[in-house]
């Protein structure tokens, strides 16, 4: 097996051509699905409010901190004000909006008080 030592410079120089091109095209499609979760964020807060009644909604997490937002990274949401009864119905809806975007809502008056704290601190609202 060729160890790194056998690599001539033009392998290598065309080995980290390669990983640069790759490693760019990832932090492209990372940008773009940021801007797709802001937008189901942007979508699911005036869902929540317009059709669901909710008297408050923020935004918190990766998408809100920015350079945390990965490939796998969720929307997450707390809502104030939101029937309980309608959880389930509104997490579907909200599931909907975009299908490679998962969105997590905590329903903030049954959230314990340090994610409370946390998302008052870090989040934003919507």
């Amino acid at each position: 097996m060729p160890t790194a030592l056998d690599v001539t410079p033009e392998e290598m120089a065309a080995y980290r051509a390669t990983a640069r091109r790759r490693w760019e095209r990832q932090q492209q499609e990372r940008a773009r699905r940021r801007e797709r979760a802001w937008k189901v964020a942007r979508r699911a807060a005036a869902l929540l409010k317009e059709q669901y009644d909710a008297k408050r909604v923020m935004l918190f997490g990766s998408l809100v901190r920015g350079d945390r937002f990965y490939a796998r990274s969720d929307v997450d949401l707390a809502v104030w004000g939101l029937d309980e009864r309608l959880y389930y119905r509104v997490v579907s809806h909200l599931l909907d909006l975009d299908p490679t975007i998962e969105v997590d809502l905590v329903m903030a008056e049954d959230a314990p008080p340090a994610l409370l704290e946390a998302i008052e601190r870090e989040g934003m609202t919507l």
